[in-house]
């Protein structure tokens, strides 16, 4: 027996979820991406019973995965943003207000 459209549904979501759980942006960006990629491959497969055992799989794996991330906390990269959890840069803040004058 197949999944159903809705459990295929729930899996992407929960997938989604899960890979915004990492405190890294690359991981963070890779899962969201691949997740995106294996879904709109799987559009047209009729049978998907195997792919949804392998996206429970993958959805084990992901959640594992961020809750060590989360373990292991580092400052934030330059294409993210800051929060009240990281600090900003001295340099940084000096030069944004500079340019406000």
């Amino acid at each position: 027996m197949s999944a159903s459209r809705t459990q295929v549904l729930q899996l992407y979501r929960n997938l989604l979820r899960a890979s915004h759980e990492f405190e890294s942006y690359n991981f963070r960006e890779f899962f969201l991406r691949k997740t995106r990629k294996d879904f709109k491959q799987f559009r047209g497969v009729e049978d998907n019973k195997k792919f949804y055992k392998e996206g429970l799989k993958q959805l084990g794996i992901i959640r594992r995965q961020s809750m060590i991330s989360q373990m292991y906390p580092f400052e934030k990269m330059v294409v993210e943003r800051v929060d009240e959890k990281h600090h900003e840069i001295p340099e940084a803040v000096e030069a944004r207000d500079e340019r406000k004058i």
